[in-house]
C-alpha cells in the first residue's frame, strides 16, 4: 500500500518509516468512504507501524553474516535426475503445405454445405407437411356496412366521421 505513494527523504523517520500523519492523509485521500474516522485510521496506522518495526528488528537479529556457513552445491548426475517423461503420441511428420491446408478447408466447406442443403430440404418438407388441411368449413369474418369508408382514424384510433382527425390532424381514408 505504501509503495504506491512516494515519500521524500525528510518525510521518513529514523527507522525508515514515513510519518504516520502523512499515511493517514494518504488513506483519507485514497479511500472513498464518507464520514470515515481519522482517529481510527491513526490507531490502525500506529499498530501496523509498530508491527513493521518489530518484524524489521527481528530480521536483523536472526542470523549475523559472520556466522553464516558457506555452502557449495554439488552437481547431481544425469542418471539421478527425475524429469517428467512425455506420454502420448507425437506426430513427427513435417508441416503440411499451404495447398494441402487449402484443400482440407475446401473439403470441410463442401461437407458443411452438403449438410446445410440436406437440412434445408428436410425443413422445406417438414413445413409443407406441417400445414393442417381440414374439410370443415370455418365461419367467415363478417364485413361491416361501410367497408369502403372507415369512421376510425388509422393513426390514433378515434371513432370519427370526418375527413381529418381533429386529434392528430391526419387525413382519414374515404
Amino acid at each position: 500500500m505504501l509503495d504506491s505513494y512516494v515519500y521524500k527523504d525528510e518525510d521518513l523517520s529514523d527507522a525508515g518509516f514515513p510519518n504516520q500523519n502523512l499515511i493517514v492523509g494518504w488513506v483519507l485521500r485514497t479511500v472513498a468512504i464518507p464520514n470515515i474516522n481519522p482517529h481510527q485510521i491513526m490507531k490502525t496506522t500506529q499498530a501496523l507501524t509498530k508491527q513493521a518495526m518489530t518484524k524489521k528488528q527481528e530480521k536483523k537479529v536472526v542470523v549475523p553474516l559472520s556466522e553464516a556457513k558457506k555452502v557449495e552445491l554439488e552437481k547431481v548426475p544425469e542418471s539421478e535426475l527425475k524429469r517428467p517423461t512425455v506420454t502420448g503420441w507425437v506426430k513427427e511428420e513435417g508441416m503440411k503445405s499451404v495447398q494441402e491446408l487449402d484443400e482440407e478447408k475446401r473439403q470441410a466447406f463442401q461437407e458443411r454445405m452438403k449438410h446445410v442443403k440436406e437440412e434445408k430440404k428436410l425443413q422445406a418438407d417438414h413445413t409443407s407437411t406441417s400445414t393442417l388441411k381440414t374439410t370443415r368449413e370455418l365461419p367467415q369474418i363478417p364485413k361491416g356496412e361501410g367497408a369502403g369508408t372507415s369512421t376510425f382514424c388509422p393513426s390514433c384510433g378515434k371513432d370519427l366521421g370526418w375527413k381529418f382527425c381533429p386529434y392528430c390532424g391526419k387525413p382519414l381514408p374515404q
